[in-house]
């Protein structure tokens, strides 16, 4: 069963949102174990495997003429992405509960951090565990050596997808649905929720486009990249909240210089691929049938979606760098700046001033007299 959270000593009223906060993880795995269960008896298992399996299988030759399952996309795929989609809440629960949770019990947060603090945690999991997935998808079906491969044989071998790389994005798309409900979930202030909508919904809008367009090598090529950047952001930023200063500054430094460097890596794969590499086998006409979308318009409109994208992406790069710098220039004239102050005229002055020339010459000698009797005294 999940875990579960921490309750007042009042248990809250059946299906108020207290109640459905505080036991979601439970709820929601209760209904995970109804299609699990159902795998095991036969007149359940055709539509328990709806859900579970991956569906949409398609039996192809290989190189060497044996017969291999491969994957293509339908609609039900929506039952899978539900599936996975409560298995991502459940795991959610898991990592707040057993890791952050105790993680943020000893360092004592403020409730802004705090909030930063689980969102970054939940994150850092994801990219790390996606990077080093797709990574390994990326050198299994050999991207690195043969960049060729992200427009050949389309559509045909792009289309038609291993069970792991189909499983990759299903779980990606089950990942950012999950998000929403967990704005719910985990009691995100008002102020955050923008933020947060608007890069889950462009994360999804584009992994599903990528996957229904048969566009999924560069997509995954990209994701990886991408993921790793934020990989480093969000390490650099818990160790920022857990007072490591010295480690997230350089963090943050390596992020800076990857940002970039993965921005323009990402704006090369989009144009070799929309640009030139799918440009020598374009189609006039959409083949829905065969998952042939690689008409100019597809392709023209991909491609000005990924450059618009990095290209925002790196105007807030270098918008939140400028107000950082003016914000630091600000601070370090403050700190070097001497205070102006007025300068102390030495006590009676204004008086000797006003007396006439030959008795102000008689009252500074005085003075200079009194001066050095209390430096004889003081030594």
């Amino acid at each position: 069963m999940a875990p579960r959270r921490s309750k007042s000593n009042k248990n809250p009223p059946i299906f108020s949102h207290e109640f459905l906060i505080q036991n979601h993880a439970d709820i929601v795995s209760c209904v995970a174990m109804v299609f699990v269960i159902g795998l095991m008896f036969q007149a359940t298992s055709p539509v328990a495997s709806l859900f579970v399996a991956m569906q949409h299988n398609v039996s192809m030759n290989d190189s060497a003429g044996e017969e291999i399952t491969m994957y293509t996309w339908g609609k039900k795929d929506v039952f899978s992405v539900f599936f996975y989609f409560l298995i991502c809440i459940v795991v959610h629960a898991v990592i707040q509960e057993y890791v952050l949770d105790k993680m943020n019990r000893k360092m004592h947060l403020s409730k802004v951090k705090h909030s930063k603090f689980n969102e970054s945690g939940q994150l850092l999991v994801f990219y790390a565990a996606s990077a080093i997935w797709g990574a390994d998808l990326i050198l299994r079906e050999g991207y690195v050596t043969g960049i060729s491969q992200l427009w050949e044989g389309y559509p045909d071998e792009h289309a038609a997808l291993p069970f792991i790389v189909k499983f990759f994005f299903i779980i990606q798309i089950a990942y950012w649905f999950h998000c929403y409900p967990e704005l719910y979930f985990q009691k995100v202030k008002k102020e955050e929720i923008p933020a947060r909508l608007q890069y889950i919904s462009l994360y999804l809008v584009f992994i599903v486009a990528a996957f229904v367009l048969n566009f999924n090598r560069v997509a995954l090529c990209m994701l990886v990249l991408h993921y790793l950047v934020e990989f480093v952001f969000h390490t650099a930023r818990l160790c920022y909240f857990s007072e490591k200063s010295d480690a997230a500054s350089s963090l943050f430094m390596v992020f800076n210089v990857l940002f970039v460097l993965v921005r323009l890596g990402t704006i090369t794969l989009a144009v070799l691929t929309f640009w030139y590499g799918l440009e020598q086998t374009s189609q006039p006409s959409i083949d829905v049938a065969k998952g042939n979308f690689n008409t100019q318009l597809v392709r023209i409109n991909c491609l000005a979606a990924s450059c618009l994208m990095q290209a925002w992406l790196m105007w807030n790069f270098i918008t939140f760098q400028l107000r950082k710098l003016r914000e630091r220039s600000v601070a370090t004239r403050k700190t070097r700046s001497p205070s102006k102050k007025k300068p102390v005229r030495a006590a009676g002055d204004d008086e000797i001033n006003s007396l006439p020339e030959v008795d102000q010459n008689s009252a500074t000698e005085n003075g200079s007299l009194r001066t050095r009797a209390k430096g004889k005294k003081a030594q």
